[in-house]
């Protein structure tokens, strides 16, 4: 059994603080600061150039990607680090593109706009004929017909927390000759995953449940079986079978790693490094019901202490990932109150409230302390202060 107390006690969050928030951006493991000024200070400060060999810098992308593999149940050595994850949908989309002669990208409209862009931009940049098809969620099983090329999902959606059966659907994609993309922005860290079972191209975000920090590493997961018939769109010189040859014309890496483009970002690999110690022998599946088990605990004692918040997200544990989001019309002000008082969630427009169920650092104590303050808040109207009314830029 996997022992939270002894994990919570890795990362740096202060005192008094309930922080619901994880599934934005993950707080800083105790870990980080040393691993990053090593690599500064030792590393760059005294090694300099040295230490893309003496540190293993050249490295970094497949080493990290082979610690996230696990957690997202892919095999060693189909996972690269690196770029944002923007970057890695639009690698993983024109690769499996690349991949058919089908023309209609199917997608729902609870998908992240980034990847609805990016496939737009892709749309119009090849200019072949191909299609995006956005349906709602629960329609895109009947759209899966022998006209699609590409089945293009985010796990879980990043409002509600609705999440698709991803074995179940991709196995209807490859009964129909489908290609399937997977985003795993609030999949990985979050329960247990078999990207390596069901899915061609899988893509994440490391500064969510993994906790890397702002800005960390993107990732890519791609089988052997499908990366080696692939030539990138994005050609990096750090995805060459021999980069320092330089040679003129491309010749791609052997699997994941012909999906790295340039210099890896080694500061913020340092970070997602010791992020990841974290995760040394935690069961995944000790993970999902730990969530599972808080999030149905914020969910009685929301409903009925704050009656006027409509919950949002799925009431089917099998059919939510590891958030819970509640619907309100001032959900925002409500969302400022919050943090006010010390408890750390985050809004999504037009009325969302999310909370991130986040079993590494949080357990029942911080869902009670969640519960009160936001009864409290309900039940005074705190939430109709005019500070609490602005938008400020980041929401």
């Amino acid at each position: 059994m996997t022992d939270f107390t002894a994990t919570r006690a890795l990362f740096d969050l202060p005192d008094g603080l309930t922080y619901l928030d994880g599934n934005s951006l993950g707080p800083m493991a105790k870990a980080v600061p040393d691993r990053v000024g090593h690599a500064i200070r030792s590393e760059w400060g005294q090694e300099l150039i040295r230490a893309w060999n003496s540190a293993g810098w050249m490295e970094m992308p497949d080493r990290l990607g082979d610690r996230i593999a696990p957690l997202i149940g892919a095999a060693p050595g189909t996972v690269s680090t690196g770029d944002t994850l923007s970057i890695k949908v639009h690698q993983a989309l024109s690769a499996a593109l690349s991949l058919t002669d089908r023309k209609v990208i199917l997608s729902d409209t609870g998908n992240f706009p980034t990847d609805l862009y990016i496939a737009q931009g892709i749309v119009d940049a090849l200019d072949r004929g191909l299609e995006l098809r956005c349906v709602a969620p629960e329609e895109i099983e009947a759209h899966m017909t022998d006209e699609i090329a590409v089945l293009m999902l985010t796990e879980v959606d990043y409002r509600t927390g609705r999440r698709h059966d991803m074995a179940h659907l991709s196995r209807i994609a490859r009964e129909q000759g489908i290609v399937t993309l997977w985003d795993l922005a609030h999949s990985a860290g979050a329960f247990p995953v078999d990207s390596a079972a069901h899915a061609d191209f899988a893509v994440g975000c490391t500064y969510k449940y993994l906790n890397s920090g702002p800005g960390g590493p993107a990732f890519i997961a791609v089988p052997d079986a499908v990366a080696d018939r692939i030539d990138p769109a994005l050609p990096g010189w750090l995805g060459h079978a021999a980069p320092f040859d330089f040679d003129r014309d491309y010749r791609p890496a052997q699997a994941a790693r012909r999906f790295r483009i340039g210099t890896p970002p080694i500061l913020q690999m340092a970070a997602l490094d010791a992020a990841l110690d974290a995760w040394d022998g935690v069961s995944m599946q000790d993970v999902r019901s730990r969530s599972l088990a808080l999030s149905q605990r914020l969910i009685a004692g929301v409903e009925a202490d704050c009656p006027s918040l409509t919950l949002a997200s799925p009431r089917e544990d099998a059919h939510r990932g590891s958030q819970v989001s509640f619907r309100h019309p001032q959900a925002y002000a409500i969302c400022q109150a919050l943090i006010a008082h010390d408890v750390i969630g985050d809004f999504r427009a037009p009325d969302i409230l999310r909370f991130g169920i986040t079993p590494l650092y949080i357990g029942e104590a911080e869902i009670d302390a969640a519960i009160a303050t936001m009864a409290r808040i309900m039940q005074d109207r705190l939430y109709e202060d005019p500070r609490f009314q602005t938008r400020q830029a980041v929401t």
